[in-house]
């Protein structure tokens, strides 16, 4: 397979994975979805069904990203065939790349805080902050 396909099927791969488990999956699932049509009915819907299972994986995972680098492999694959199957599949995956490059993300976290009047302020958007007095500080 040429390279320029197989960047498309890591491409498509990767916007797949990244989805799963956010506000973005459902349109992606569909997406994806209409590259296999063509395959017929029953790879459709042996795909979909695919799909509901990998997101629920990365949905309970506890460690969602290192599921998601596994799901990446599988579904380069994947799609690696389909575009070997059907070249005109193409155009379909071209599209979900598309949809998906520069569009809407999740919103960035965003975080201001101000101390005043001698205050101090400990702020962490993700993750744990402990904070221990100083031995100079206690009572």
């Amino acid at each position: 397979m040429d390279q320029e396909l197989v960047a498309l099927a890591e491409a498509g791969a990767a916007v797949l994975v990244s989805s799963m488990a956010t506000d973005l999956w459902q349109s992606a699932k569909e997406a994806t979805l209409s590259v296999f049509r063509r395959l017929g009915r029953g790879r459709q819907l042996t795909v979909e069904a695919r799909l509901d299972d990998n997101a629920a994986m990365v949905a309970e995972a506890v460690r969602p990203e290192e599921v998601r680098q596994a799901l990446f492999a599988f579904w380069t694959l994947e799609l690696s065939a389909v575009l070997r199957q059907d070249p005109a599949a193409r155009a379909e995956l071209a599209r979900l790349v598309a949809g998906f490059d520069g569009g809407p993300r999740e919103p960035a976290a965003e975080q201001n805080n101000t101390a005043r009047d001698s205050g101090t302020v400990y702020a962490v958007q993700h993750g744990d902050l402990r904070v221990y007095p100083r031995a100079d500080d206690r009572p």
